[in-house]
């Protein structure tokens, strides 16, 4: 979910990979190392990946990269109550930028992000990729307030996953029973 950083205390092609060659990550919770021991190389990947398409590059290149915190649900818990209203945690966050050139931020919750890949049957590694597309598309202007929007967003998240090779995020896995 994007939130704008303006009410936040918080802090493509080839020229787009030479601009942004690392994303900065805080790793708060260290749950996240035991589940992905390289969690650099996850977020890396993806924001690479996600680069590579056209709007999200323009967008996202005349600053720096985001940072990528990997919390826990306590934490996102209270930010989501203080910046959204919502007093329960969520997935992620997405903090826009206070001022241009900035990158903004993507704040990830351990435990909410496992219950929801186990939920779906999905690798963990696969649903927290999906998650930071998602958080990085935030960034580059795009939503899913309305239909329409939400369909074009759905689509490239899609596209996005499998150029990484991982499967379409909105079709249903088939789970199977104990």
């Amino acid at each position: 979910m994007g939130v704008s950083r303006a009410h936040a205390e918080m802090p493509g092609g080839p020229a787009i990979e030479e601009r942004h060659p690392e994303t900065p990550i805080l790793v708060e919770a260290p749950g996240w190392r035991r589940q992905i021991n390289d969690l650099e190389k996850l977020v890396n990947r993806t924001a690479a990946a996600t680069l590579r398409h056209g709007r999200v590059a323009q967008a996202l290149s005349a600053g720096p990269a985001p940072t990528v915190t990997f919390s826990d649900d306590r934490r996102i818990r209270r930010l989501n109550g203080r910046f959204r209203g919502r007093h329960k945690p969520t997935n992620v966050l997405t903090f826009e930028p206070p001022a241009p050139f900035m990158g903004g931020d993507i704040i990830l919750a351990l435990e909410t992000v496992q219950r929801e890949a186990q939920g779906v049957g999905r690798p963990l590694r696969a649903h927290l990729s999906h998650l930071l597309v998602h958080g990085l598309l935030h960034l580059a202007g795009h939503d899913h307030h309305h239909p329409g929007e939400a369909r074009r967003m759905e689509t490239l998240e899609t596209r996005i996953m499998r150029a990484l090779g991982f499967a379409d995020p909105w079709k249903q896995v088939n789970r199977r029973r104990p």
